[in-house]
Protein backbone atom coordinates (compact mmCIF):
# COMPACT_ATOMS: atom_id res chain seq x y z
CA UNK A 1 0.00 0.00 0.00
CA UNK A 2 2.70 2.51 0.97
CA UNK A 3 4.50 1.77 -2.28
CA UNK A 4 1.47 3.06 -4.18
CA UNK A 5 1.56 6.49 -2.53
CA UNK A 6 3.07 9.49 -4.28
CA UNK A 7 5.78 11.59 -2.61
CA UNK A 8 3.33 14.12 -1.18
CA UNK A 9 1.15 11.41 0.34
CA UNK A 10 4.21 9.73 1.86
CA UNK A 11 5.20 13.07 3.39
CA UNK A 12 1.75 13.44 4.98
CA UNK A 13 1.94 9.88 6.30
CA UNK A 14 5.35 10.64 7.81
CA UNK A 15 3.82 13.63 9.62
CA UNK A 16 1.13 11.33 11.04
CA UNK A 17 3.78 8.91 12.32
CA UNK A 18 5.75 11.73 13.94
CA UNK A 19 2.61 12.97 15.71
CA UNK A 20 1.94 9.45 16.97
CA UNK A 21 5.43 9.25 18.45
CA UNK A 22 5.01 12.66 20.08
CA UNK A 23 1.84 11.30 21.70
CA UNK A 24 3.90 8.53 23.29
CA UNK A 25 3.30 5.80 20.69
CA UNK A 26 6.83 4.74 19.81
CA UNK A 27 5.87 2.21 17.13
CA UNK A 28 2.57 3.20 15.45
CA UNK A 29 0.74 0.12 14.18
CA UNK A 30 -0.06 1.64 10.83
CA UNK A 31 -1.17 -1.57 9.17
CA UNK A 32 -3.96 -2.00 11.72
CA UNK A 33 -5.07 1.62 11.26
CA UNK A 34 -5.87 1.65 7.58
CA UNK A 35 -8.51 4.34 7.91
CA UNK A 36 -6.14 6.60 9.85
CA UNK A 37 -3.61 6.23 7.05
CA UNK A 38 -6.29 7.05 4.51
CA UNK A 39 -7.31 10.21 6.37
CA UNK A 40 -3.71 11.31 6.88
CA UNK A 41 -2.85 11.18 3.19
CA UNK A 42 -6.08 12.92 2.14
CA UNK A 43 -5.77 15.88 4.49
CA UNK A 44 -4.52 19.27 3.24
CA UNK A 45 -0.78 19.95 3.32
CA UNK A 46 0.66 21.67 6.37
CA UNK A 47 0.83 25.43 5.90
CA UNK A 48 4.18 26.95 4.99
CA UNK A 49 4.52 28.74 8.31
CA UNK A 50 3.73 25.53 10.23
CA UNK A 51 6.40 23.66 8.28
CA UNK A 52 8.89 26.47 8.91
CA UNK A 53 8.10 26.36 12.63
CA UNK A 54 8.73 22.61 12.65
CA UNK A 55 12.11 23.20 11.01
CA UNK A 56 13.04 25.84 13.57
CA UNK A 57 12.07 23.54 16.44
CA UNK A 58 14.06 20.69 14.96
CA UNK A 59 17.19 22.83 14.49
CA UNK A 60 16.98 24.09 18.06
CA UNK A 61 16.54 20.52 19.33
CA UNK A 62 19.68 19.40 17.52
CA UNK A 63 21.80 22.41 18.53
CA UNK A 64 23.69 21.50 21.74
CA UNK A 65 24.54 25.05 22.81
CA UNK A 66 23.14 28.54 22.25
CA UNK A 67 24.91 30.28 19.40
CA UNK A 68 26.38 27.09 17.95
CA UNK A 69 26.00 26.33 14.26
CA UNK A 70 23.66 23.58 13.10
CA UNK A 71 25.10 21.52 10.23
CA UNK A 72 22.12 20.76 8.02
CA UNK A 73 24.00 18.25 5.90
CA UNK A 74 24.19 15.88 8.89
CA UNK A 75 20.41 15.76 9.41
CA UNK A 76 18.79 16.03 5.99
CA UNK A 77 16.51 12.93 6.22
CA UNK A 78 15.02 14.11 9.51
CA UNK A 79 14.64 17.65 8.19
CA UNK A 80 12.64 16.34 5.24
CA UNK A 81 10.47 14.27 7.59
CA UNK A 82 9.72 16.96 10.15
CA UNK A 83 8.90 19.63 7.55
CA UNK A 84 6.80 17.44 5.23
CA UNK A 85 9.18 18.32 2.38
CA UNK A 86 9.48 16.21 -0.75
CA UNK A 87 12.60 17.76 -2.30
CA UNK A 88 15.60 19.95 -1.47
CA UNK A 89 14.02 23.02 -3.08
CA UNK A 90 11.17 22.96 -0.56
CA UNK A 91 13.58 22.54 2.33
CA UNK A 92 15.71 25.43 1.07
CA UNK A 93 12.60 27.61 0.73
CA UNK A 94 11.67 26.95 4.37
CA UNK A 95 15.23 27.71 5.46
CA UNK A 96 15.17 30.99 3.53
CA UNK A 97 11.80 31.76 5.12
CA UNK A 98 13.31 31.42 8.61
CA UNK A 99 16.32 33.51 7.65
CA UNK A 100 14.04 36.17 6.18
CA UNK A 101 12.07 36.28 9.43
CA UNK A 102 15.31 36.80 11.33
CA UNK A 103 14.89 33.56 13.28
CA UNK A 104 17.93 31.90 11.68
CA UNK A 105 21.20 33.25 10.38
CA UNK A 106 23.96 31.63 8.37
CA UNK A 107 27.19 30.90 10.20
CA UNK A 108 30.17 33.10 9.35
CA UNK A 109 32.58 30.35 10.37
CA UNK A 110 34.45 28.23 7.86
CA UNK A 111 31.90 25.44 8.32
CA UNK A 112 28.59 26.28 6.68
CA UNK A 113 25.80 26.08 9.22
CA UNK A 114 22.69 27.72 10.63
CA UNK A 115 22.38 29.52 13.95
CA UNK A 116 19.16 30.17 15.87
CA UNK A 117 19.04 33.90 16.60
CA UNK A 118 17.70 35.68 19.69
CA UNK A 119 14.55 36.41 17.72
CA UNK A 120 14.43 32.72 16.84
CA UNK A 121 14.49 31.72 20.49
CA UNK A 122 11.73 34.24 21.13
CA UNK A 123 9.68 32.54 18.41
CA UNK A 124 10.37 29.13 19.98
CA UNK A 125 9.20 30.40 23.37
CA UNK A 126 6.02 31.65 21.71
CA UNK A 127 5.44 28.25 20.12
CA UNK A 128 6.08 26.49 23.42
CA UNK A 129 3.49 28.62 25.19
CA UNK A 130 0.98 27.86 22.46
CA UNK A 131 1.73 24.15 22.70
CA UNK A 132 1.18 23.96 26.46
CA UNK A 133 -0.81 20.80 27.01
CA UNK A 134 -4.48 21.66 27.35
CA UNK A 135 -6.76 19.58 29.53
CA UNK A 136 -9.79 20.64 27.50
CA UNK A 137 -11.59 18.62 24.83
CA UNK A 138 -14.24 20.37 22.76
CA UNK A 139 -17.33 18.37 21.76
CA UNK A 140 -19.31 19.12 18.60
CA UNK A 141 -22.59 17.22 18.36
CA UNK A 142 -26.33 17.44 17.77
CA UNK A 143 -27.96 18.85 20.90
CA UNK A 144 -31.09 16.73 20.84
CA UNK A 145 -32.78 14.80 23.62
CA UNK A 146 -32.19 11.58 21.67
CA UNK A 147 -28.43 12.03 22.15
CA UNK A 148 -28.47 13.06 25.81
CA UNK A 149 -27.62 9.52 26.93
CA UNK A 150 -24.78 9.34 24.39
CA UNK A 151 -23.36 12.52 25.95
CA UNK A 152 -23.93 11.66 29.61
CA UNK A 153 -22.89 8.00 29.50
CA UNK A 154 -20.73 7.92 26.38
CA UNK A 155 -18.73 10.94 25.24
CA UNK A 156 -18.38 12.78 28.56
CA UNK A 157 -17.07 9.85 30.67
CA UNK A 158 -14.79 8.68 27.82
CA UNK A 159 -13.06 12.06 27.70
CA UNK A 160 -12.84 12.28 31.49
CA UNK A 161 -11.46 8.74 31.81
CA UNK A 162 -8.76 9.66 29.27
CA UNK A 163 -7.64 12.57 31.45
CA UNK A 164 -9.35 15.55 29.81
CA UNK A 165 -12.18 17.94 30.62
CA UNK A 166 -15.03 17.93 28.07
CA UNK A 167 -16.75 21.14 27.04
CA UNK A 168 -19.66 21.71 24.71
CA UNK A 169 -21.69 24.81 23.97
CA UNK A 170 -25.33 23.82 23.94
CA UNK A 171 -28.36 24.97 22.05
CA UNK A 172 -26.60 26.91 19.32
CA UNK A 173 -27.31 26.78 15.61
CA UNK A 174 -25.00 28.41 13.09
CA UNK A 175 -25.61 29.13 9.43
CA UNK A 176 -22.41 29.61 7.47
CA UNK A 177 -20.31 30.81 10.40
CA UNK A 178 -18.89 29.76 13.75
CA UNK A 179 -19.71 31.77 16.84
CA UNK A 180 -16.81 33.64 18.48
CA UNK A 181 -17.27 31.69 21.71
CA UNK A 182 -16.95 28.39 19.87
CA UNK A 183 -13.84 29.59 18.02
CA UNK A 184 -12.24 30.56 21.33
CA UNK A 185 -13.03 27.23 22.98
CA UNK A 186 -11.78 25.19 20.01
CA UNK A 187 -8.50 27.14 20.08
CA UNK A 188 -8.12 26.31 23.78
CA UNK A 189 -8.69 22.60 23.26
CA UNK A 190 -6.20 19.76 22.91
CA UNK A 191 -8.55 17.97 20.51
CA UNK A 192 -12.22 17.85 19.57
CA UNK A 193 -14.74 15.04 19.40
CA UNK A 194 -17.19 15.47 16.53
CA UNK A 195 -20.26 13.25 16.51
CA UNK A 196 -22.08 13.26 13.16
CA UNK A 197 -25.26 11.51 14.28
CA UNK A 198 -28.25 13.28 12.75
CA UNK A 199 -32.03 13.16 12.69
CA UNK A 200 -34.57 13.04 9.90
CA UNK A 201 -34.19 16.78 9.32
CA UNK A 202 -30.65 16.33 8.04
CA UNK A 203 -27.02 17.01 8.88
CA UNK A 204 -25.96 19.27 11.73
CA UNK A 205 -24.11 22.04 9.94
CA UNK A 206 -22.42 23.29 13.09
CA UNK A 207 -20.65 19.98 13.64
CA UNK A 208 -19.12 20.09 10.15
CA UNK A 209 -18.03 23.71 10.57
CA UNK A 210 -16.43 23.08 13.94
CA UNK A 211 -14.59 19.95 12.80
CA UNK A 212 -13.33 21.78 9.71
CA UNK A 213 -12.19 24.77 11.75
CA UNK A 214 -10.25 22.52 14.12
CA UNK A 215 -8.61 20.74 11.18
CA UNK A 216 -7.53 24.09 9.81
CA UNK A 217 -5.77 24.81 13.12
CA UNK A 218 -4.13 21.35 13.04
CA UNK A 219 -6.11 20.36 16.14
CA UNK A 220 -6.85 16.60 16.14
CA UNK A 221 -10.46 15.61 15.51
CA UNK A 222 -11.94 12.30 16.67
CA UNK A 223 -14.94 11.39 14.52
CA UNK A 224 -17.90 9.43 15.91
CA UNK A 225 -21.33 8.54 14.56
CA UNK A 226 -24.26 6.30 15.41
CA UNK A 227 -24.27 3.34 13.04
CA UNK A 228 -27.75 4.28 11.80
CA UNK A 229 -26.51 7.68 10.57
CA UNK A 230 -23.19 6.80 8.95
CA UNK A 231 -24.66 6.45 5.45
CA UNK A 232 -25.86 10.07 5.66
CA UNK A 233 -22.45 11.56 6.52
CA UNK A 234 -21.28 14.10 3.93
CA UNK A 235 -18.63 13.01 1.45
CA UNK A 236 -16.07 15.53 2.69
CA UNK A 237 -15.81 13.72 6.04
CA UNK A 238 -16.98 10.22 5.12
CA UNK A 239 -13.42 9.06 4.33
CA UNK A 240 -12.31 9.69 7.93
CA UNK A 241 -12.33 6.80 10.37
CA UNK A 242 -15.48 7.26 12.44
CA UNK A 243 -16.05 5.41 15.69
CA UNK A 244 -19.37 3.71 14.98
CA UNK A 245 -21.58 3.02 17.99
CA UNK A 246 -24.94 1.55 18.95
CA UNK A 247 -25.01 2.16 22.69
CA UNK A 248 -23.55 4.86 24.95
CA UNK A 249 -21.42 2.22 26.64
CA UNK A 250 -19.92 1.11 23.33
CA UNK A 251 -19.26 4.74 22.45
CA UNK A 252 -17.60 5.35 25.82
CA UNK A 253 -15.25 2.39 25.59
CA UNK A 254 -14.26 2.88 21.96
CA UNK A 255 -13.81 6.64 22.30
CA UNK A 256 -11.67 6.31 25.42
CA UNK A 257 -9.42 3.80 23.64
CA UNK A 258 -9.13 5.99 20.55
CA UNK A 259 -8.17 9.06 22.60
CA UNK A 260 -5.52 7.06 24.46
CA UNK A 261 -4.07 5.69 21.21
CA UNK A 262 -4.11 8.84 19.09
CA UNK A 263 -3.97 11.76 21.53
CA UNK A 264 -2.41 10.18 24.61
CA UNK A 265 -3.38 10.38 28.28
CA UNK A 266 -4.39 13.84 29.43
CA UNK A 267 -3.05 15.83 32.39
CA UNK A 268 -6.12 14.92 34.50
CA UNK A 269 -5.58 11.17 34.14
CA UNK A 270 -5.72 9.42 37.52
Amino acid sequence: MVGQLDDREKARLTTWMIKQRRSGIERPEIWSYENEIESSIRRPDLTVHSRADELLKYIQKKTPHVGRAFLASDFLPDMFAYTESVDSEELQFLTDYLIGKGWLEESTESTIGLIVTVAGYSRLAELERAATVSSQAFVAMWFDESLQDAWTNGIKPAIENAGYSPIRIDNQEYIGRIDDEIIAEIRRSRFIVADFTQGEDGARGGVYYEAGFAHGLDIPVVFTCNKDSIDDVHFDTSHYNHILWRSPEELRDRLENRIAAVIGDGPLKN
